[in-house]
């Protein structure tokens, strides 16, 4: 497991999180949620369903517009009225359950369309970037391919190759292997244990326990919309002191141990 880096008073802030509440009309999925992630932690958030994980992370971006409270990313307030979010934007590096690739574009052209749109980098800059990338993610060989041609893991890797193109500084992944198949799921894994050991802050709403204990330097669980624990992966996934983090746990590291419902006769 990575050494934590969240301790000592000269650690760097990359996203801090105040007060933050959403309402859905009258439902509130977040309930006040506070706290920060360091410049080059990696910081899982694990939960039920409905928990507001995910809409806690969609928020950071502005992909959801909180409806009280204040983000700061680097150091600049994206809830600011006035913030350039599409600036903010370019330093955060987003990677979706579903892996939204061009389907008309090769694996190339979907990592330098934005370079050169937003970035403005020429084409033969932008193709450099990706091809580094595609090397990193291990898809050297898929340059010319296309989505319909890849494997949903392959898709996925092309996904954060993409997002790494645009030179983040810090990322963030939405269940990112949700939507694998259970083989595929591994080398996905790998390549964010990768990021991870190079550095980079890292931001990770997923159900895989094992990758959370492994790779985490802190682990937000959460319920109803609200901050139940967090600590150390050791600590919270091996010794929770919640009963709603115990039973959560039990249930998903023991799915077999959960007692059926009797059936009525």
């Amino acid at each position: 497991m990575t050494m934590s880096k969240e301790s000592g008073p000269a650690a760097e802030i990359a996203i801090e999180i105040r007060e933050l509440h959403k309402y859905f009309g009258k439902l509130e999925v977040l309930k006040g949620i506070d706290f920060t992630v360091n410049r080059g932690e990696v910081v899982c958030v694990i939960g039920p369903s409905g928990s507001g994980k995910s809409t806690l992370l969609r928020c950071v971006n502005l992909l959801e517009e909180p409806t009280s409270g204040k983000i700061f990313v680097s150091g600049n307030e994206v809830t600011d009225p006035n913030a350039n979010i599409d600036k903010i934007r370019r330093s955060i590096g987003m990677v979706f359950q579903q892996f939204n690739l061009f389907p008309h574009l090769s694996v190339l052209n979907n990592l330098t369309i934005a370079q050169r749109r937003v970035l403005h980098r020429s084409k033969a800059a932008a193709e450099k970037v990706a091809l580094q990338n595609l090397e990193i993610v291990g898809l050297a060989d898929k340059v010319h391919a296309y989505p319909a041609q890849l494997s949903g893991g392959q898709q996925q890797r092309a996904a954060i190759a993409r997002s790494l193109s645009m030179g983040p500084d810090l990322m963030l992944f939405d269940e990112p292997t949700s939507a694998l198949d259970p083989e595929l799921v591994g080398d996905v894994l790998a390549v964010m244990r990768k990021l991870a050991t190079d550095g980079m802050t890292m931001m990770v709403v997923t159900h895989e326990m094992s990758f959370a204990r492994d790779v985490a330097d802190r682990v937000i669980f959460m319920d109803g919309g609200v901050v139940v624990e967090q600590g150390q992966p050791a600590d919270v996934l091996g010794n929770p002191q919640h009963e709603r983090t115990k039973t959560f746990l039990s249930r998903v590291l023991n799915p077999t141990a959960v007692t059926a419902p009797e059936s009525a006769d």
